[in-house]
């Protein structure tokens, strides 16, 4: 990306309407509500011929250090100071207001470049609130439309000016970076196992109730307070994605809003914070499942890890605020014993105690993620699966069914990420539940699997001779 634009302005002007123009997907929140982006949320942006790295904001406001929305004011003010240019978007309807010329005068201070943008200007009565913008000092307004993606050429044309030719158009230096190496490839067996690439970002969800910490967890990770983080419980509102390193390989971390029982969730912005969560774990890889340490295992606990696996992502236990923890040892037990009887379905699921606000155990909790990822794409040879299956066919046949013995005749792994196998047998309607749950349980255990999901698909095995007549 060639230069970095941060959009701000008082809410609800249309700042995330306009974000998402920008990128081409619905990537923030909107909402009537005022107040609705609170972290700062990065994203690629296209306009026009211009290709550069966009800041969604939250809105800004007058208000102490130690509130919600000065904390707020401080991510924005960050993300002001990161970017090469802003976009002051005020709303052209609504008019001017003294929060706008507050804002116009710290923008001023700053020293950088400023693109002075009227939004909702499609709307009647709009005229007048953009001549009043003409009075923050900030040069002409340009009119626009964030909704109706009208005005973008003028967006386009106005910020070319304010960076300038070279800043705005980079020449591309990177030719080489381009080339495509082709190395020669050896054939092996087809029934090899193919080795963890350990060098592919990973892509993590941190998940979990509300106010048990995932925001403090993830700053934790940065070093920084990269996110809004607060007593108050349900801050975080969109699913946030950040990135760094870990040991030499990028891991791409989503911050998301906490889920409620759904029964509480009433309101229509809690509803679209809950399935941008939803989205978010559906595009990771891993999902961290964050508990309070001090009264872990809720039953929304026990149903989002329940979510979790069915989604078919690596799962790993993380009992956060384990510095609150008056005994250890006793409750480690604890934890474990209900671990192993409230989640049967992710046995051998990785739990680790740490603590986000400390920094205890982050490492080890990194190191569960990868090691579950590496679970998570194992491939196992047919050659290896066929013998397993003859094995524990003699150590535990399946059942007779109306006086029929059933047979497990192949077993081969269709995919990977979560671990999927088809065993062809006959009359795989008849095969009880209880014995596909024998057979998974002997996979874990087996091939060293354990805590995620497995799945067993049948197959009716087919018969030669089907469809032909018999002869005499």
């Amino acid at each position: 990306m060639s230069f970095t634009v941060a959009i701000v302005g008082r809410p609800n002007v249309g700042k995330s309407t306009l974000f998402n123009r920008l990128v081409g997907k619905k990537l923030a929140l909107v909402d009537d509500t005022p107040g609705v982006t609170r972290d700062r949320r990065p994203g690629e942006a296209k306009l026009i011929d211009l290709r550069f790295q966009i800041i969604d904001t939250a809105g800004l406001e007058e208000a102490g250090a130690d509130t919600l929305e000065g904390r707020m004011r401080a991510q924005t003010e960050i993300a002001i100071d990161e970017a090469d240019l802003s976009l002051f978007v005020v709303d052209a309807k609504m008019g001017l207001t003294h929060v706008d010329k507050t804002l116009a005068d710290m923008l001023r201070k700053r020293g950088k470049p400023v693109v002075l943008v009227a939004n909702k200007s499609e709307a009647r009565g709009s005229d007048g609130g953009f001549y009043d913008a003409f009075t923050l000092g900030l040069g002409e307004p340009v009119p626009i439309s964030a909704e109706h993606g009208q005005g973008m050429i003028d967006l386009r044309d106005a910020i070319v000016e304010a960076l300038g030719e070279e800043r705005a158009f980079p020449e591309d230096d990177d030719e080489a970076e381009t080339d495509i190496v082709l190395r020669p490839t050896e054939d092996g067996d087809e029934d090899d196992e193919p080795a963890y690439d350990d060098t592919k970002p990973l892509r993590v969800a941190i998940v979990g109730r509300p106010n048990a910490g995932k925001s403090t967890l993830i700053n934790r990770f940065l070093g920084e307070d990269r996110l809004l983080t607060g007593p108050e419980a349900g801050i975080t509102r969109d699913s946030i994605s950040v990135e760094w390193d870990w040991r030499g390989r990028t891991i791409k971390m989503f911050d998301t809003a906490g889920m409620r029982r759904k029964a509480r969730v009433i309101e229509k912005l809690e509803k679209l914070s809950v399935a941008d969560t939803l989205r978010a774990i559906r595009f990771a890889e891993t999902v961290v499942i964050v508990f309070d340490a001090t009264i872990p295992f809720e039953k929304q606990d026990i149903q989002i890890v329940d979510l979790v696996l069915r989604e078919g992502r690596a799962a790993v236990l993380a009992f956060n605020k384990w510095d609150l923890v008056e005994d250890p040892q006793a409750v480690l037990a604890d934890l474990r014993e209900k671990t192993e009887r409230l989640l049967p379905q992710a046995r051998g699921i990785r739990a680790v105690p740490m603590s986000g606000q400390t920094g205890y155990a982050l490492d080890k909790l990194m190191q569960s993620i990868i090691d579950t990822d590496m679970v998570w794409n194992k491939r196992i040879s047919t050659a290896k699966l066929n013998r397993w299956l003859d094995s524990v066919q003699v150590q535990h046949p399946p059942p007779a069914v109306s006086g029929r013995r059933l047979k497990l005749k192949y077993m081969t792994q269709v995919k990977a990420r979560p671990p999927a196998f088809m065993i062809s047998c006959t009359r795989p309607d008849a095969l009880p539940e209880s014995y596909i749950r024998y057979l998974t349980n002997g996979l874990r255990a087996d091939f060293t699997m354990p805590g995620v999901p497995i799945r067993i698909h049948l197959k009716a095995s087919e018969n030669p001779f089907e469809g032909k007549r018999k002869k005499r």
